[in-house]
């Protein structure tokens, strides 16, 4: 095989940076203070680097998502614009977990309870349990009892001629329509 250079759509020429740096250096350079949406983003990266792979669209589209969710950028009324620095940082879904309380140094930590429901409280002064026989109940073995092999006699003779039944419910027959004669 002849040296192949790795054809991944993903991933833009070497002479146009990557994707993240293209949208940042826009939202930069167009400098509105609501922010900027999409189409200004696309129209200033396709006029600042003239070859751009033909998904470009969807690239724009996909990192601007990606971005958005790490963090990296902020959206506000569809426009896209850096995050404050002095906003707090966002909170995750679901409800945070409780801040730890800080044990004085010294004090011992007890063994965590064990799962399941705890044993009854037994009574010092009854005698102990007689021990329990290895029985197995009724004299029955446990479940299913196996099937029985087939005698040579049939419980139903089957038929001896004609087709073999179909299967499933057989149609409803419908009584035959006697004429009214006038």
């Amino acid at each position: 095989m002849a040296a192949e250079e790795p054809n991944n759509p993903t991933q833009p020429p070497s002479s146009i940076p990557q994707y993240p740096e293209m949208i940042l250096a826009a939202i930069e350079a167009l400098n509105d203070k609501n922010g900027s949406n999409k189409s200004s983003i696309s129209k200033y990266i396709e006029s600042t680097y003239g070859d751009l792979p033909a998904a470009h669209s969807t690239l724009l589209a996909h990192h601007l998502n990606k971005m958005k969710q790490g963090g990296d950028l902020v959206m506000a009324k569809n426009n896209y614009m850096k995050p404050d620095p002095n906003a707090p940082p966002r909170r995750g879904r679901g409800r945070p977990p409780k801040p730890k309380v800080p044990l004085p140094p010294g004090t011992v930590l007890s063994p965590p309870r064990p799962r399941g429901r705890p044993p009854k409280p037994r009574d010092p002064f009854a005698p102990p349990p007689p021990p329990k026989k290895a029985s197995t109940g009724s004299g029955k073995p446990r479940g299913r009892p196996p099937k029985k092999a087939k005698v040579g006699t049939p419980s139903s003779p089957a038929p001896a001629t004609g087709t073999p039944r179909p299967r499933g419910r057989p149609p409803k027959v419908k009584p035959a329509v006697v004429p009214v004669g006038c």
